[in-house]
């Protein structure tokens, strides 16, 4: 692991996040050669910004498709809101939508418990479950056509999170979920389009890799899932609304 390159781009994110713009990613391509540079840029940034929970924290977590190395990335708590949330002058570079399902944990997770864990024993930690809208941003021009591990390196082109309300966790029929998307006055539907099939599919890989250096993971803390519905696009003056039927629903107004 090159610390001068984890730096560079270390550096590049953090005047990019406080002058408000964003950096060219070409100058960066070959910088960073694997995912654990990615989580060290990750970490970086969040030091340097002072990010990091004293107690739950937030995450995202998910990828393309079951076979795919799963992504993760510890959110910064100032960006997660309540639904019905308010953008106000949020300094969004760009306003992709994702509409998700998160989940909150209800058990404290130390490394060597994360380190045993089977799908449904992890599932087993979920105490509720809660519709929620990620706003997919980037600090690259390229937004999300930047390197993979550049997007990585950048909480995963994180913008934003809005929570709906809480609901007790219940394993569902998720191949039959249905999530209505309204965007302004276009609505998107969709109907059992999780990339995993199911959104705790991927609690494993995330619990050990939050608790990869040792510390454990509180309860309370709270990681979203993986879009339904792709990325897609709203702008300035938009009021989206995402629904899950029989789950809840969350709102957010640009």
């Amino acid at each position: 692991m090159t610390s001068t390159n984890i730096d560079r781009v270390a550096r590049v994110l953090l005047d990019a996040r406080r002058e408000h713009r964003c950096a060219d990613a070409d100058s960066f391509a070959t910088a960073l050669d694997s995912p654990e540079q990615a989580y060290a840029v990750q970490a970086v940034v969040a030091r340097s910004l002072g990010w990091q929970p004293k107690g739950a924290a937030y995450w995202k977590s998910g990828g393309p498709s079951r076979e795919a190395q799963l992504t993760h990335a510890e959110l910064p708590s100032a960006g997660v809101w309540a639904s019905p949330a308010h953008a106000g002058d949020w300094p969004f570079t760009w306003r992709g939508i994702e509409a998700e399902i998160a989940l909150r944990l209800g058990h404290d997770v130390d490394a060597a418990q994360a380190a045993t864990l089977d799908g449904p024993g992890a599932a087993a930690l979920v105490d509720a479950m809660a519709v929620s809208i990620e706003v997919v941003d980037s600090r690259w021009q390229q937004y999300v056509a930047a390197p993979a591990l550049l997007k990585l390196a950048d909480l995963q082109a994180h913008g934003a999170l809005v929570l709906g309300e809480w609901r007790d966790y219940a394993a569902r029929d998720w191949a039959m979920q249905r999530c209505r998307v309204q965007i302004g006055a276009e609505t998107i539907e969709r109907r059992g389009t999780h990339a995993l099939g199911d959104p705790a599919h991927g609690l494993v890989a995330w619990l050990r890799h939050a608790t990869r250096t040792g510390q454990g993971v509180k309860a309370g803390t709270v990681v979203t899932t993986g879009t339904w519905v792709g990325i897609l696009a709203a702008s300035a003056g938009d009021l989206v609304t995402a629904e899950f039927e029989g789950i809840g629903q969350a709102s957010i107004q640009f």
